[in-house]
Parts: C-alpha cells; structure tokens; sequence
C-alpha cells in the first residue's frame, strides 16, 4: 500500500512543481525566508481564531505575556518576570521595559489590561475566555507591572496565559475597534501584505524585545496541494514548508537535499457527537459509537500509521495508557447491544462534517469512521467544507457529529474547562456538561499538589471517556521541511512555528 501511494505522489511531482510555479510568492531578498502552506488563515483576531492556519500566523506577530519553550516549560514573552502571592489568589508581573508594539509604541500595563478586559467581555467571543474566569479584577500600578487579583486559587492559569489566544494587543487598537483588522502585535514579524489563500509577506521586527531575527523576513505562498509544497521544495524555490499530510511527509526523508522535522504533538484527532441532538442524546447511543470505533484502524489508514492512539488527555505527566479506558478495543457485541437497549436496534443516520484540508486526514478519517459505524447500522453522511464555513459550524455546534482535529494544552484544565464545565465559553461546541465533570474540573484547577491534581484529572478522564460526548482517536506529529542550509528550527509539542524567529539562512 505504502509503495503504491508514494509512486502516485512521486509521479505527480513533475506536474505539481508547474501547477506550483505561478502559485509561489514573488522571489524574496537574499535573507528573506521562502515558506508555503496549503491552508491559509481564516482571520487576523488572536483573541477570536480558533484554527490551526490562524494560529500558526499569528504567533509571529503577536506575544502573549508568556510561552512555552520546546520543553513545555513557561518562558518570558512580553512579562519578564512573574509570581503568585502566597495564597494563589494574586499573580504580579513584571513586563519587559524593551517590549514594543510593531509600531514602535512600547507595551504598557494599560495594553496588558485592556487585553485582558477584551478577553472577559463576553461581547467579545474569545476563543479562550473561560481560562481566565478566576480574574476579578487587574490592576496597574505602573507602566511595567501589572497585578491580577483573582477570586479563588488558580493553578493553571499561568499556562492559559502562555496561549496567542491572550495574546497583548494596543489598548488603542481595543478602543478604536480594528483588532483584528490589521494584525498589530509585539512579536518578532510584522505583517506587510496578507492576500488571503494566496500568500503573506512578513518583515522582521527589529525591535523585538525578543533579541535579533535570523531572516529579513519571510515570504509564505499558499500553495494548491501538498504534493505541490514538496515539488517547490524539491526544485528549491520554497526554503521551508509546513506539511500536514502525513503521507506527503512520509517521502521527504527519500530527498536528499531536504530535512524533514516530525515532533509529537499534544493536539488530537477526535470524532465529535453532538449530545443535544437526538439520537445522540442517548448515553447508550454514544457509548456503543465509542465501543464500534476501531482507533488503531482509523489511525492506521488515514494517518500510514503516524501516531499513536489516545485519550483525552495529551499532555506529559497526565497521559494514560489508552487500553485501560472505556471501550478503547473494538466490541461490536457490545455496541449492537447498547444500540438495542436504546431502542436503535435498526440503526438510524446521521451527517458528519469535515473540513476540507486541515487536518489533511479529515476525509480520510470521515470515511474510516463511516465504514465502521455502518457495522452496527448507523448511516453515516459525510459532508465536507471549506475551513472558514467548517469552522463557523463548528463554533455554533451546528452538527451531528465532526470529525476535528483539536489544540492541546500544557495543563488539562486550560485545555478542556471551555468545552466541560458549567461555564464553558465553548459549550455549543461540545453540548454536554455533567455535575461529576465540572466538580473535577474545579477540584483540578485548585488543587496545588501535583500528585493529587494527577489522580483527579485520571478521574476526570475516565469520566469523559464513559459518558462519550466525543470519541478521542489519536494523536499525531507536526511536520515541517526545509532546505539542508536553513538553521535553528525549534519545533514544540504544540506545532508552533514561532522557532522561525531563530531561523537563519546559510
């Protein structure tokens, strides 16, 4: 199978390169980056965008106070210094004085509250606001420090913050209205052009208080497939690319001239039911599509096998083994019982939405999933969209069930509080929340004693698992490719590309 698919995507590469040629970005200078994607930003608002192509631009040009390294460990970005009060009920940081906005404004306090402000106003529909719920109310007693007072101790709050969703926007900008508009941040790029599915220009910000950028810029082309990417970086007129089909990654190691990184991440691949619409309103019904679906199977066709099988929680020192949960070996005799005992003995049929390109996997998975769900008599209809439509969707929870894939966190909290507890900024995604769920939830966010936040979450998850709002599949890995004489790439857990700050050109 595997020689098959990659004969077909080699063959095809002498076609893709010309169809990629009059895609690809003016030529660039000399210390300028040449970079391709296949799947461009939906939108320029940090607080707002939930989508991986989004994120992924954003991160460059705007800073959240703090970040995580490739480690997952919390580093400065535009706070130097942070620390809790005793009690966990305040947090004060200090901001870096040589922080500037791509304007040459400085960072104040006065940005990092209004920041803040825009995240907790509802009005504002942040991706990420239920994190920060714990904050009652902020302070700013000089330029460079500001104080969060909080209502109740809040262990996670610190990561939540290491998100571009909390990204520090101009207090100006806020007032005026235009976040979002224009993308006007303090990290290492500035945005100069954006023409949307066709290419970005970014120059460096030679004011980052970050240090010294190792390109001028970076030229970024939209690029029409991924077998397109790999001709343009096969013929050298792409430096570096972002690869989300795991297939097209699986042939760069046969390329001599190109290096390809592959990192695990903490996102996930998850079929998502929607529990306030009938049937799947139905314990029973959600448990026996939990128990029919075969993940290892799902992974393996859709994904060459590039990952590994997994439950809800991604993340180092919370991560189980995904044997020991609920229905995670494929129990047909179960599952038609349960269909039976809910009164679906004869199937019933429903709609899957998917979006086309991101992840690369998602029709794949679609179809995977339809196959194996047909096996206890549910007819499943697939349905596939462009992101920006997906997406709209999805935020509404205007579906039976999606096939996503899903942004990891550091701290399961951060990660799951916006879908799972009482008040969830993103409950119309998920459309389920139990007393049992949110209880651990706020146990977890408390809780100061690792070993003991650790057995909570294990609860947390088996819990999650049982119910089955969602059906976790897998995680996978971020690629990337680039030119043998492209340097100092860092890639994370979290499929970050902010490494491209450090990135020189030999």
């Amino acid at each position: 199978m595997g020689r098959h698919f990659s004969t077909k995507f080699i063959t095809g590469l002498t076609l893709a390169a010309a169809l990629c040629a009059s895609a690809l970005s003016a030529p660039a200078s000399a210390a300028s980056l040449k970079m391709a994607w296949k799947q461009d930003a939906t939108g320029l608002d940090p607080h707002k965008q939930t989508a991986f192509s989004s994120i992924r631009l954003l991160e460059l040009i705007y800073e959240p106070l703090v970040r995580f390294d490739k480690d997952l460990q919390i580093v400065p970005a535009v706070a130097s210094s942070w620390e809790f009060a005793p009690d966990a009920k305040q947090i004060t940081f200090k901001l870096d004085p040589k922080a500037k906005f791509q304007d040459g404004k400085p960072v104040t306090s006065a940005d990092v509250k209004a920041s803040f402000e825009r995240l907790l106003d509802e009005k504002t529909a942040a991706a990420a606001r239920a994190n920060f719920l714990s904050i009652a109310s902020i302070e700013a007693p000089d330029p460079q420090a500001v104080i969060f007072k909080l209502s109740q101790p809040d262990v996670p709050l610190l990561t939540a913050m290491a998100s571009i969703n909390a990204a520090i926007v101009p207090a100006a900008e806020i007032t005026a209205g235009t976040v979002g508009t224009k993308a006007l941040g303090s990290g290492p790029f500035k945005l100069d052009k954006w023409e949307p599915n066709s290419k970005e220009t970014l120059s460096a910000n030679k004011d980052w208080a970050g240090g010294k950028v190792g390109v001028d810029g970076i030229d970024i082309s939209v690029l029409p497939d991924e077998t397109a990417i790999l001709a343009a970086l096969r013929t050298k007129q792409v430096d570096f690319a972002l690869i989300n089909d795991p297939l097209v990654a699986t042939l760069i190691p046969n390329e001599k001239s190109l290096v390809l990184n592959r990192t695990p991440v903490l996102a996930y691949h998850v079929l998502q039911l929607n529990p306030s619409r009938k049937p799947m309103d139905n314990l029973a019904v959600r448990q026996a599509i939990s128990c029919a679906v075969d993940r290892q199977d799902v992974l393996d066709t859709a994904s060459v096998g590039e990952g590994k099988v997994t439950g809800p929680l991604t993340m180092p020192g919370y991560t189980a083994d995904a044997s020991t949960l609920p229905c995670y070996k494929k129990d047909l005799t179960k599952a038609k019982k349960l269909m039976a005992d809910a009164g679906f003995g004869s199937g019933f049929s429903a709609t899957v939405i998917a979006a086309n390109g991101e992840p690369a996997t998602a029709a794949a998975e679609a179809q995977v999933l339809q196959s194996q769900l047909a096996e206890i008599g549910i007819k499943l209809d697939i349905k596939m969209m462009e992101l920006n439509v997906y997406v709209d969707a999805w935020l509404k929870g205007d579906f039976d069930m999606a096939v996503a894939l899903n942004g990891g966190r550091a701290d399961p909290y951060s990660m799951y509080n916006r879908y799972f507890t009482k008040t969830g900024n993103l409950q119309k995604v998920s459309n389920y929340i139990d007393d049992t769920l949110d209880s651990l939830m706020q146990k977890g966010r408390v809780e100061t004693d690792p070993a003991k936040r650790k057995t909570i979450f294990a609860d947390f998850e088996k819990h999650l698992v049982e119910v089955s709002p969602w059906i976790w599949l897998y995680t996978s890995y971020s690629y990337t490719a680039q030119q043998k004489n492209v340097q100092g790439f860092q890639p994370t857990p979290e499929g970050s590309l902010f490494g491209l700050s450090k990135v020189s050109l030999n």
